[in-house]
């Protein structure tokens, strides 16, 4: 893209409109009240609302200083930074919502607080274990992590351990905690870091609303600041960030939010698409934008993604809903190639064979830093290392060691600041070359060593910082030189806006929402692992099957998707493919398997559980487990419910485990009410896993026994 001229004699509608298509140009001209853009994946959403900031300041409409463009990421912040500053409009805001609250909070901090703005916490891990020590539970790295994810999910939904345990009846076990462990766990992190004077992430959003809330001077001063606010992923706002929205707005009305619901996938995190969906009942005067044109991907690629939608059965009351209807997208590619299924018979094999396949699209000329292979968990990225470093390509993994962490690309920003000092302004010599001739000492060649490992490894590091000198030539023109690249790439380096490198990237889907490659590889479309074995609720099934939309539209042209029947070589072959591939695989639902078995029957749709007493939805994971809905009684006999709590106290107490350990509350109430009489009925209750059964089942049984003769 080459530098566009905004003081040519052309009209400014045509400098900076030229070129968008009709919802486009409509989202880049409405510059005032009120607007609501749903873009669908590859629509162009990115290019709209940079285009529509850019129009406004341009036309006099927007002070750059006082617009606020918020998005979820340092990298896609510094994304539209970037695409600004090449439409003019440099002297834009583009932050993320905490990097927002922190500096607006590090100025207010003395004279709304007083003293010192607390350190901020880079990790929760040793605060929590910390927390959970002086309570004296036992924990390890697993559950440390989920009680993290679980106190930052708290957070965001604005609650406090005085009134979370009342607020949170359906998240399950986070770290295998009963509830009122983790509200106790929770105050106690609080209470360490008010021991430490250190404050996390979740604290800088929580105390600015604090302050815009409290303090009218400090919030008056914030809302003079800015008068206009564009808001990008609007589908991923948790309820805190959508209130610091509101407390920056303060009752005005210009705003402009930008958000796919289909692409909410962060709903664990807090995150809700209500703000999206309810913005026109908020704002009736709000015009809506739809942008459905597909300029990503080949219509091949967008059928299957609308069909994946579309394929969607009803979860019941609550879960349908939650279920906004898609946007039908319309893909404006020529055609492509037909995405390719394939089963294979083992997590071995699937990984050898994608491998073959990334091997035969390289040699076929598409650029290995074009190629994407996105998984459902991290844990299933070493067979897909070590299939490709077999096969000699090379592979960066997303979510690894940051980009500007690694040693040769730290040496060589110190080698071209250097070299800032020495080179004159005016040297003849091109961006592009200066830098290769530079990194030359470090490694850099103009052809790849043949090697893999970690010199293919350090050259790919530098070629990506050589191909990024080439690309923003081309952007801001001949003018940029060496001293502006070196600032280019310490603004980049602290919002972690890496450059492209030469190498298959292997990431999680989570991970890859926002990128998109000409060739993906969607791997391990199992169930148990694609839904995830844990989404045991309409409603996570439901966030499943969009997270594996966000995976098939992040692929341009080339689209495989495959799976294992077993997970080892010589393995029992007992997986099935994913539910969500029923109607797009060839000649399904009811798709011939690669063995030559035949048709496989069409798997039956999961019915929403229902209180076998009144027949109402269960919409907790607790009331699922006992079968019955909170609002009827107990059908268990309390001398037996009472003679399973005594059993569970002693147990619990003679290994020196909370007593949920041993079966949680809800457990116990299911056994109390069903009364099995045989391991194999004990065995067909939730929470009864084989590990318990084996551990408990013995006692359990006679405890029931015992009971009854009482």
């Amino acid at each position: 893209m080459t530098t566009q001229n905004f003081d040519g004699a052309a009209s400014l509608e045509d400098r900076i409109l030229g070129g968008l298509d009709a919802e486009q140009r409509e989202v880049a001209s409405s510059l005032n009240g009120p607007l609501c853009v749903l873009a669908g994946a590859g629509t162009g959403k990115t290019r709209a609302i940079t285009h529509r900031i850019a129009y406004g300041v341009h036309s006099g409409v927007y002070t750059p200083q006082r617009l606020l463009a918020v998005t979820f990421t340092a990298r896609a912040a510094a994304e539209m930074r970037s695409r600004l500053r090449d439409l003019g409009a440099g002297n834009v805001q583009a932050r993320t919502f905490h990097a927002a609250a922190l500096r607006q909070l590090q100025f207010f901090w003395p004279q709304a607080v007083g003293g010192t703005l607390p350190n901020l916490l880079d990790h929760k891990a040793q605060l929590l274990a910390e927390a959970a020590r002086r309570l004296r539970l036992s924990t390890d790295r697993a559950s440390i992590r989920d009680l993290a994810s679980e106190i930052e999910w708290a957070k965001v939904s604005m609650l406090t351990p005085a009134n979370y345990l009342e607020n949170a009846q359906d998240r399950g076990t986070p770290g295998g905690f009963d509830l009122t462990a983790v509200a106790r766990v929770f105050q106690s992190y609080e209470d360490v870091k008010t021991d430490r004077n250190v404050i996390d992430f979740e604290d800088v959003l929580l105390i600015t609303v604090g302050i815009l809330q409290e303090d009218e001077k400090v919030a008056a001063t914030v809302r003079e600041q800015y008068r206009h606010f564009v808001v990008d992923e609007y589908q991923d706002v948790s309820p805190l960030q959508q209130r610091l929205l509101e407390l920056w707005l303060g009752g005005r009305d210009e705003l402009c939010v930008v958000g796919d619901a289909s692409q909410t996938i962060y709903s664990f995190t807090g995150a809700s698409p209500k703000h999206l969906l309810e913005f026109k009942a908020r704002y009736p005067q709000a015009n809506v934008v739809k942008l459905i044109r597909d300029y990503r991907s080949t219509p091949q690629v967008v059928k299957l993604a609308n069909d994946l939608l579309a394929g969607r059965r009803s979860g019941g009351p609550v879960a349908d809903s939650a279920w906004a209807a898609p946007l039908q997208l319309v893909a404006q590619r020529p055609a492509g190639p037909a995405p390719q299924f394939t089963e294979c018979s083992d997590d071995e094999a699937e990984a050898a064979t994608v491998a073959q396949k990334i091997k035969a699209l390289l040699d076929a000329g598409t650029p290995a830093s074009e190629v994407a292979v996105l998984f459902r968990t991290n844990g299933q990225s070493e067979a897909y290392e070590q299939a490709l470093a077999a096969a000699g390509i090379g592979y960066q993994l997303r979510g690894g060691e940051r980009f500007f962490a690694r040693k040769e690309v730290r040496d060589a920003i110190l080698q071209l600041r250097a070299a800032t000092r020495a080179v004159s302004a005016e040297s003849p010599e091109p961006l592009g070359q200066l830098v290769r001739d530079i990194v030359a000492s470090l490694g850099y060649t103009e052809s790849p060593p043949h090697n893999g490992g970690a010199l293919r490894e350090r050259w790919e590091s530098l070629a990506a910082l050589v191909a990024l000198a080439d690309e923003l030539v081309q952007s801001r023109g001949p003018e940029f030189g060496l001293a502006e690249f070196v600032n280019e790439l310490q603004e980049r380096s602290l919002a972690q806006h890496a450059p492209t490198v030469q190498g298959v990237t292997l990431a999680s889907l989570h991970a890859a929402k926002g990128l998109e490659w000409d060739a993906v590889f969607l791997v391990g479309l199992s169930e148990g692992l694609m839904p995830i074995s844990f989404a045991d609720s309409p409603e996570s099934v439901d966030e499943e099957r969009r997270l594996l939309y966000v995976g098939i539209t992040r692929a341009r042209e080339h689209l495989a998707m495959s799976w294992s029947t077993a997970r080892t070589p010589g393995g029992r072959a007992n997986r099935k493919p994913s539910r969500f591939l029923d109607g797009l695989r060839p000649d399904s639902v009811a798709s011939s398997s690669a063995r030559g078995k035949g048709p496989a029957p069409r798997r039956k749709a999961a019915t929403p559980a229902v209180c076998r007493v009144c027949g109402s939805m269960l919409s907790t994971g607790a009331e699922r487990k006992v079968g019955r809905c909170n609002a009827c009684p107990p059908s268990y006999e309390e001398q037996t419910f009472e003679a399973l709590r005594n059993w569970r106290r002693e147990t619990a107490l003679s290994a020196d485990v909370p007593a949920f350990v041993v079966f949680t509350d809800a457990t116990l109430t299911a056994i109390a009410e069903a009364r099995p009489a045989s391991l194999e009925e004990l065995a067909a209750l939730a929470g009864v896993g084989p590990s318990k059964l084996e551990r408990y089942g013995e006692d359990v049984l006679r405890v029931l026994v015992e009971s009854t003769s009482l």
